[in-house]
């Protein structure tokens, strides 16, 4: 026990030091999506230019791809989110408008036209894609 004592006040600072490391593996890197064009995914902000309805199907194709992606990479291929939702206990969900609407105006409201959403659970990566039917398809 007197062992173990001497060695307590270490952990103290330790524990802080190492837990962002441990959380930091959960969770994989995107590789390269074959056929999607992310940059122009993260040109056509609010999809107000109309290109991202054409690039949905390469990346619904590499859905199981996404799943367990970290947020942050996902921001790194599809750009920052068009909405972000806050839900409880640290889960969020992005979502990406996939046609023009009413999200292309002056004061970017909130529209109702189909969307990409990724949801993220509580350790931050992919838990969920869902993405909107598009009219005519």
């Amino acid at each position: 026990m007197v062992f173990f004592s001497r060695f307590l006040p270490a952990t103290r600072w330790l524990l802080p030091l190492a837990l962002p490391s441990l959380l930091a593996g959960c969770g994989h890197a995107l590789p390269d999506i074959p056929g999607f064009a992310a940059p122009a995914w993260r040109a056509d902000r609010y999809a107000c230019n109309g290109q991202r309805a054409a690039l949905l199907p390469p990346l619904l194709a590499a859905r199981p791809r996404l799943y367990e992606a970290r947020a942050n990479d996902v921001t790194a291929l599809l750009g920052p989110p068009d909405e972000e939702e806050l839900l409880a206990q640290t889960e969020k969900v992005y979502h990406y408008y996939l046609l023009p609407g009413a999200q292309c105006g002056p004061r970017r409201s909130h529209a109702d036209g189909p969307r990409l959403s990724l949801h993220f659970g509580p350790l931050g990566t992919v838990t969920e894609v869902q993405a909107d039917p598009l009219p005519g398809r």
